[in-house]
């Protein structure tokens, strides 16, 4: 990659960190903007001692301080939002605010400052309940089943407006569910939390047979900087996820393995652990594939080494 100054929103987060970290490694300088309401400072440790970093604390929705920290960047990496899918119709209005308004005011602190290049992350989530599966970029959208997934495609749809009215330059990646080291949020820091507190015991959401698919955080990076590297198009997007899915049963196995213990399993029913929660995630990556990627880790890996960095890092689980 050419060197470049990033910014990078939701920067102190835990995808966010991993990126910055990787960016840093690379020679770029890069800008994190973040409002601390998920991500942590001490995910910024390493990169703080570095030259080519600055911090900017702030919420999107603040567009002054916004567009004065989008000067002299070359590429946003937008990867800030409110994640907090389960809980989405307690609070309805956060995912418009912290997603589809503050992807608008993105492209428009970019376009007032001449940024034109965007990576988006995105989600698999945006299918809703396919109807094809595994499930490619191309598949028919059915109704959206969450508000995550629905402010989600309103910001892939402000996005691929600005392509085409403003010239801008985009890739949009739709994830599964990303595990790996700073991961703070999700069925296995649930899980890991829960029996720490009480290995006796497990109370799972759903009936433990939903499907889904996980990819490494390492093994996204490694997508998401190859795919931008090779960017030749207006607009994009990939899915971004491993040939293979799981069911949440298995993971509860793999844990309580690792963990040493063998919990009762207590299920409260019915096929989606919480409204707009999809049973069965499994996309088709063959396009990102056709790039030259692919995952280096099982989602059976990923998951015990998810494990293993919470246990080393229980400070994590305590300030959650």
């Amino acid at each position: 990659m050419n060197k470049m100054h990033y910014l990078v929103t939701g920067g102190a987060g835990f995808i966010g960190s991993n990126l910055v970290d990787r960016l840093l490694f690379l020679g770029n300088r890069v800008t994190v903007y973040d409002n601390f309401s998920t991500g942590r400072q001490d995910f910024l440790t390493a990169a703080s001692g570095h030259p080519g970093f600055q911090l900017v604390k702030g919420d999107l929705l603040d567009t002054g301080l916004l567009a004065k920290s989008m000067k002299s960047v070359d590429f946003v990496f937008h990867l800030a939002a409110n994640a907090d899918v389960r809980f989405g119709t307690d609070h309805p209005g956060r995912d418009l605010e912290q997603n589809t308004v503050a992807t608008f005011n993105v492209l428009e602190a970019m376009r007032a400052q001449g940024v034109t290049r965007l990576a988006f992350s995105s989600t698999g989530s945006v299918y809703g309940e396919a109807k094809v599966i595994p499930t490619p970029e191309d598949a028919p959208f059915p109704l959206q089943t969450s508000l995550y997934g629905a402010s989600k495609l309103a910001g892939e749809g402000l996005i691929s407006a600005y392509c085409e009215g403003f010239g801008f330059q985009a890739t949009i990646f739709r994830f599964v569910s990303i595990l790996g080291p700073r991961y703070t949020h999700g069925h296995i820091f649930d899980f890991c939390k829960r029996l720490l507190q009480d290995p006796s015991e497990l109370r799972v959401l759903g009936n433990g047979k939903q499907k889904k698919s996980y990819l490494h955080v390492e093994d996204c990076m490694d997508a998401i900087l190859l795919a931008v590297q090779k960017a030749d198009w207006k607009i994009k997007v990939f899915n971004l996820g491993t040939n293979e899915c799981i069911q949440v049963d298995d993971s509860i196995g793999w844990i309580s393995n690792q963990m040493g213990i063998s919990p009762k399993i207590t299920y409260t029913g019915g096929e989606r652990g919480w409204i707009g929660d999809n049973p069965h995630i499994f996309l088709d990556c063959s396009a990102m594939r056709e790039l030259g990627w692919k995952p280096r880790l099982s989602i059976r890996e990923s998951v015990a080494a998810t494990l293993t960095y919470l246990l080393e890092n229980r400070q994590v689980l305590e300030r959650a």
